[in-house]
């Protein structure tokens, strides 16, 4: 099974992250809102790229350029 980023998934989705690229700031930011590989996010709406997803029991706005460093 091929990685995605996060960007390709569905609205209702539920999805495990596989990896984060980007550079260690980005994964520290990422990694503090809950975006660790191995859990299982909830794609709650997407609109334009953008995306709102539910991890961990929290809902977080994410903009394209950090959802396209979520793979799943």
């Amino acid at each position: 099974q091929h990685m995605m980023p996060l960007t390709m998934a569905r609205t209702g989705e539920k999805v495990i992250i596989r990896k984060i690229s980007g550079n260690d700031d980005i994964r520290r930011h990422l990694a503090t809102l809950g975006f660790v590989v191995d859990t299982m996010i909830l794609v709650v709406s997407q609109m334009a790229g953008n995306l709102i997803v539910e991890v961990k029991g929290s809902r977080v706005a994410l903009d394209k350029s950090m959802a396209r460093r979520i793979f799943i």
